[in-house]
Parts: C-alpha cells; sequence; structure tokens
C-alpha cells in the first residue's frame, strides 16, 4: 500500500512526470512489486495463471463490458488524436496501464490475502472460504483507495468512483484466483476511456 500511495503521489501529484513517462515508471512498480512478491513466498505466477483461466478469460471479458459501459455513462465525451497516436494511446493507456491498475489494485491485494491465510484455522472452518474471500475483498478495496488517494484530485468525494469499481473489476479474480481476470476487466475501462474522452477528469489519472 505504501507503493501504491507514494508512487502517484511523489511522481504524478509532487514531480508532475509527463503521463505516459509516468505510466512506463508505475508499470514498473507494479511488476517488480508482484514478481518480488512471488519469488520471495514461493508463489508460482504460472501456476496462477493456469487456475481457471477460462473463468477467469470469460468473467473478465464480461466484468470488461461492464466497465467499459460504466465508462461510457459517467464521463462525458470528448476528442481524441487520430492515426498513429490513437492506436498508441490504446495500447498504453488502455491495455499496458489498465493491465497494470488490475494487477495492483485487485489481483495483487486477492491473491496475497488468500495466500496468508491459507494455513489458518480460518480456511479450516465451515464458511471459511467465504470470510478468507471478504477479507481478500476489503484488501482490493483498501489498496484501490490507497492508490487513487495518491492523485489530488481523486482525495475527495470522487475517490467513491474507483472503490464503486473495484466491487466489478476485482470479481473475476475473486472467483477463480487467477490473476488475468481483475487486468482483463480494468483493460475494458480504460480502453472505453481511451475511446470516450482521451482527456477525462474521471479516468485515466493522473489529470494534470
Amino acid at each position: 500500500m505504501a507503493v501504491a500511495f507514494l508512487v502517484p503521489y511523489v511522481l504524478a501529484d509532487r514531480i508532475g512526470l509527463q503521463r505516459d513517462v509516468y505510466y512506463g515508471v508505475y508499470v514498473a512498480s507494479v511488476a517488480g512489486l508482484l514478481v518480488g512478491w512471488s519469488r520471495d513466498t514461493g508463489q508460482s505466477l504460472r501456476e496462477m495463471c493456469a487456475r481457471h483461466w477460462r473463468l477467469a478469460v470469460v468473467l473478465g471479458v464480461i466484468a470488461a463490458g461492464t466497465m467499459a459501459f460504466i465508462a461510457t455513462r459517467q464521463d462525458v465525451s470528448g476528442p481524441h488524436p487520430g492515426g498513429l497516436t490513437f492506436v498508441g494511446s490504446v495500447a498504453w493507456r488502455g491495455v499496458v496501464y489498465g493491465a497494470a491498475d488490475g494487477l495492483l489494485l485487485s489481483a495483487f491485494p486477492i491473491l496475497l490475502a488468500f495466500a496468508a491465510l491459507k494455513n489458518t484455522k480460518l480456511r479450516k472452518r465451515a464458511g471459511g472460504v467465504i470470510a478468507v474471500g471478504a477479507v481478500a475483498m476489503i484488501a482490493s478495496i483498501a489498496m484501490t483507495a490507497v492508490y487513487h488517494a495518491g492523485y489530488s484530485d481523486f482525495r475527495s468525494s470522487k475517490l467513491s468512483k474507483p472503490v464503486t469499481g473495484d466491487l466489478v473489476w476485482s470479481i473475476p479474480t475473486l472467483a477463480t484466483l487467477n490473476p488475468i481476470g481483475a487486468p482483463i476487466a480494468h483493460i475494458g475501462l480504460h480502453v472505453s476511456a481511451v475511446f470516450r474522452n482521451y482527456n477525462s477528469n474521471l479516468f485515466l489519472p493522473p489529470h494534470h
């Protein structure tokens, strides 16, 4: 959570890195965090990505469609560049940045919570999986809130938007414990935001 808050707070909010440059540093930070945790704890990313992967993809696509619909309903339309600039923006801001957001805000905290509580008494009790799922969901919501609080304009009532969205884009990973579901859902949100409003004041932070 410290990384989730400090990366946007320091690099975007305080230093004011150009948006696409900032995304590069952010993506590298998320990848490093996830890979570092995997190696340190002995969690196999390959095994996690193979777990119920078909269901994870299906649920991810459904959630992506839902998030795309939400994006078109909650943000006014605006212009976007054309040609290769637009194609690059869809790939970079939509797919790459969207996938990184999905990993940090949902996949990582959910998988971490289940791994941390794997051998506890809670998992052995009736309804224990549901309880662990609730803990994982709270962790994901907390991560989403902390990350967005790193951006100045989200330190307001606007924070409720991504927190509410987390309840949707987390479902694919929560249901399958596969990290690919949430990134697919988040990609749907980001790509639709690029198409809908390239300079959105709600999606694709930082907004400066």
